[in-house]
């Protein structure tokens, strides 16, 4: 695939994959980028997923057409883009290998790489000649490893971006962006929120008009609204007006209060919501809707003086990627004690300006006239 005239691509599409880094379901399969730049110096740009060795060298050969490359960038360690380092220096022994400080004792970690290896180390702001072009390092530490860099190309205005711009997915499905990126960034780089807002920072003053990610497609058009996205969501800035509703239920009581808030709210002219059952649909996704929208329900029984299970497994996943700038609703359920509301709130008494929903919804084991008007009162109060 050309992205200019000197950029190819020669990544690999994986739809054997189901569950990426072991826990995030990929319907549509990945994208394990790489790229080659065909100057006075040929660059190959990171290395792909250990799986796709043969394929991917097969892609290089084609593109380098007899010639030899003489530099490899590595911008992550992670070993979906650097699992055939080792495979790519085989049959290219004399190929010298770019990164970090960082890079190289990572590499070493993973590798028993040759003694005679050449490689050239890197500081923040660094700058390689390929011949015509230039590419120049931009550190990007914890986006979402200590190693992380990233390439500008000039004069081609390139930005090769790691990690930063990716999505799940592989590149032969046609699907909306936006999504999937979403669900990439929360679950993986959304803990690192100030980071990501230093990359952007530092991108504010390049002049890019092509994004080539390590995974999901190369950006070339309205690059604007990714930045913006990406702007929203590193620095916890809602995306959209709405509600996310979410909810376990043993017997059935709670899920009928979370149904019934749904019902109310679209009734009361709700901009959107969504409701998910944390036992049963995705926890990415419900992640990912957490922080799409401005309010969010929680609705469990107490259990074991606790929350349900899932719901501390949901709620933990919100809190470590830095929860914030929210309106939150509780719905709690208990036949004896209902402790829910409490331990709810003190999970998120560390989280920047989150705001309350009162009243507090509690059930004492199943809906009765007067909880279903408290159900009432947060659904008005939820839409002040």
């Amino acid at each position: 695939m050309k992205i200019t005239d000197t950029v190819k691509y020669v990544g690999v599409n994986d739809h054997e994959v189901d569950l990426f880094e072991g826990q995030y379901d990929v319907p549509n399969g990945m994208a394990y980028n790489s790229y080659v730049i065909l100057d006075e110096n040929t660059v190959v740009m990171d290395t792909v997923d250990i799986n796709f060795k043969d394929e991917w060298l097969k892609n290089i050969e084609g593109v380098l057409e007899g010639k030899k490359p003489d530099y490899l960038v590595v911008s992550h360690m992670e070993p979906d883009h650097s699992a055939n380092i080792k495979n790519f220096l085989d049959k290219y022994p004399d190929t010298t290998v770019v990164g970090n400080a960082q890079t190289f004792n990572m590499m070493g970690q993973f590798f028993a790489l040759p003694s005679d290896m050449k490689k050239l180390v890197v500081k923040n702001g660094d700058t390689l000649e390929t011949g015509k072009s230039t590419l120049t390092f931009v550190f990007a530490p914890m986006v979402h490893w200590p190693e992380v860099m990233v390439s500008y190309m000039t004069p081609e205005k390139v930005l090769f971006s790691a990690d930063a711009f990716g999505k799940f997915g592989a590149l032969d499905v046609d699907e909306d962006w936006a999504c999937e990126a979403r669900r990439y960034y929360f679950g993986i780089v959304g803990k690192y929120g100030v980071q990501a807002q230093n990359l952007l920072k530092a991108a504010s003053g390049l002049d890019i008009e092509i994004i080539c990610p390590l995974h999901g497609p190369i950006l070339t058009d309205n690059l604007g609204y990714y930045l913006d996205l990406y702007n929203k969501w590193s620095s916890y800035t809602p995306e959209n007006e709405g509600i996310l509703i979410a909810y376990n239920s043993v017997y059935g009581n709670t899920k009928e209060a979370a149904l019934l808030l749904e019902e109310l709210l679209n009734k009361k002219g709700a901009p959107k919501v969504v409701v998910t059952d944390l036992a049963r649909d995705d926890m990415a996704e419900a992640v990912e809707d957490a922080f799409r929208y401005d309010r969010i329900v929680l609705a469990t029984p107490t259990y074991n003086g606790d929350v349900f299970p899932f719901m501390r497994t949901f709620i933990d996943a919100l809190l470590e990627r830095n929860y914030q700038k929210r309106k939150i609703g509780i719905i709690e359920n208990g036949t004896w004690a209902p402790m829910a509301a409490k331990v709810i709130k003190g999970m998120f008494e560390k989280s920047k300006e989150i705001t309350f929903v009162e009243p507090v919804v509690t059930i004492k084991s199943a809906l009765n006239n007067d909880s279903r008007k408290a159900v009432e009162d947060m659904a008005d109060a939820l839409l002040k």
